[in-house]
């Protein structure tokens, strides 16, 4: 079993920060790419940003600039740096993680998902 623990949602103004944290726990042998997605009510799910093992980033165009994807491998954690934060920023942010297990076994998890509210 893998666990992923969402936790750093909060209720903020525009132009606040947040900082979002995932830690990944249970039967993990290694974990390869890690990421943060989002979904804004009436909207689909969708990649707010990305990070490899080796620390390459990629990022949705409408958060560059103002967002920062970290990973702390020897924790299983990965953060989101969240800053200059917009009401359309308001979303459930989605921690997922690409696991290998100590079965062998590889598939894509996801957290339970945080709250993130950006008040005008």
């Amino acid at each position: 079993q893998v666990q992923l623990v969402e936790s750093g949602g909060d209720l903020v103004l525009a132009g606040g920060s947040l900082r979002l944290s995932c830690a990944a726990s249970g039967s993990i042998f290694s974990i390869g790419a890690m990421g943060w997605y989002r979904r804004a009510p009436g909207k689909q799910r969708e990649l707010v940003a990305d990070i490899t093992l080796g620390g390459m980033t990629n990022y949705a165009d409408s958060v560059k600039g103002r967002f920062t994807i970290s990973r702390d491998n020897a924790k299983n954690t990965v953060y989101l740096q969240m800053n200059n934060l917009k009401p359309e920023d308001t979303a459930v942010y989605y921690c997922n993680a690409h696991v290998i297990t100590t079965m062998y076994y590889t598939g894509g998890y996801w957290g339970q998902g945080t709250q993130v509210t950006v008040s005008p």
